[in-house]
């Protein structure tokens, strides 16, 4: 990933959605004027999600997302509806294009109501408006706007008025969607989230422990490394780099102590025997979570840890997908760990990337990654599972300072820590 590039779990993601040869591609290609999507005639050319990272006037930075048609057929068909159903768990904005020369199915109406009850702010799309057919006065020519308006009206009496008509082969009504959906973004917009900026003032020194060893990716930092030293830099703060082998060192080298020591939680145990009980001290993971607004969760499933039995089940789950090294955190040394503090012969299980289960009433607890490579719609998704499901979530940082003890120091820099940890 290049430093200087918006990460996509930072984008607005903008799904398509819609039955077989409604267009969807032929529309993400007139959004985005690229070649971006196979086109065809032939139902069913997109067999599998789609996706661009790109900057859209007037949008921004954004991931359009197109997906196979919701009314495959077939063993792969269902497959390939499972994987669109899954985009719609990580979409901030949901675009259902319908072929208005067909008008809208029962296949639309459905994954409509699927869409309605994600509470995702939708629109609704009639492509290939160029095709549709009104009705008029016998020898009387008919045009385009009566066209389309009877189309509104057939689309209204099924009780969808907000809804827009384009022709993708012809580019028409498409600057008007990307206004419309422009509009959208700006209402599923949130505050400003930070990692770290708040919780430091101008002028301050903070310190970065990162281990360099095996499971370190070769000649780059991590994700929520990049972004926490662009936020600290932001910040007006001074940021000290080191090793965890060094920290000691380091620490002990310098004339004014530092305002926070940030490290990667698999040397938590190490790094806070070795910072004085006076210099705030947390993990990029704890940070993290809190970032992707789950840190709440995080500290309240992290006990159950505490009272797992012999053959309990636990989840861990990484959302990304990376090569597995001998010491991998967490395949490894998170069970490792588990099994020390627990004494008890637990069942671990694993998941990457977006292989997300969908029944997890199996499991006892589930660890969930920082989750820096998804965004905050999938991980609210995640989250929302494990509550319906009764299955505590927490994550890698809150459970590796909860079994060193340090969970209570780990929070004290977090203004609402308090009132999460009562």
């Amino acid at each position: 990933m290049s430093l200087n590039s918006t990460p996509s779990a930072e984008r607005l993601h903008i799904g398509f959605f819609g039955m077989r040869n409604a267009g969807k591609s032929s529309l993400v290609n007139a959004v985005t004027n690229q070649e971006l999507s196979v086109v065809s005639s032939v139902k069913g050319t997109t067999t599998d999600p789609v996706q661009k990272a790109m900057e859209l006037l007037p949008l921004g930075p954004i991931l359009i997302i197109d997906t196979p048609g919701f009314d495959d057929e077939g063993s792969l068909g269902e497959m390939r509806v499972k994987r669109a159903k899954q985009i719609l768990n990580r979409s901030d904005i949901a675009v259902l294009v319908v072929d208005a020369s067909a008008g809208m199915s029962p296949g639309d109406r459905e994954l409509l109501s699927i869409i309605k009850e994600k509470e995702l702010p939708y629109i609704v799309v009639y492509n290939k408006a160029d095709l549709l057919e009104a009705p008029s006065k016998k020898g009387a020519k008919s045009n385009p706007e009566e066209k389309i308006q009877a189309a509104k009206e057939a689309a209204a009496a099924c009780g969808e008025s907000d809804v827009i008509f384009v022709s993708a082969s012809g580019k028409q009504g498409i600057e008007e969607l990307k206004e419309r959906l422009a509009a959208l973004a700006a209402s599923a917009g949130t505050e400003d989230r930070y990692i770290v900026r708040d919780l430091v003032s101008p002028g301050e020194l903070v310190i970065l422990v990162i281990p360099i060893d095996k499971s370190a990716p070769k000649g780059r930092l991590i994700l929520p490394q990049q972004q926490v030293i662009r936020e600290l830099l932001d910040a007006g703060c001074s940021v000290l780099t080191v090793r965890d082998t060094e920290f000691r060192q380091t620490l002990g080298s310098l004339v004014k102590d530092p305002a926070l020591v940030i490290t990667d939680s698999q040397v938590f145990k190490k790094i806070d025997a070795e910072t004085p009980s006076y210099i705030p001290l947390t993990s990029f993971s704890i940070l993290m979570a809190r970032y992707k607004g789950f840190l709440k969760e995080a500290i309240a499933g992290v006990s159950s840890i505490r009272y797992l039995e012999d053959g309990d089940k636990v989840l861990i789950s990484e959302g990304c997908t990376h090569h597995r090294q001998c010491e991998d955190i967490g395949t490894v040394k998170i069970p490792k760990w588990i099994k020390e503090f627990t004494g008890r012969d637990i069942s671990v299980e694993t998941s990457s990337g977006r292989d997300f289960p969908e029944d997890i009433s199996q499991y006892k607890l589930i660890i969930h990654c920082g989750a820096c490579m998804l965004n905050e719609k999938e991980v609210d998704f995640r989250r929302k599972c494990s509550g319906d499901q009764c299955v505590p979530f927490t994550n890698y940082g809150t459970s590796i300072a909860y079994m060193n003890g340090i969970l209570e120091r780990s929070l004290e820099i977090i203004p609402e820590a308090e009132k999460l940890l009562k």
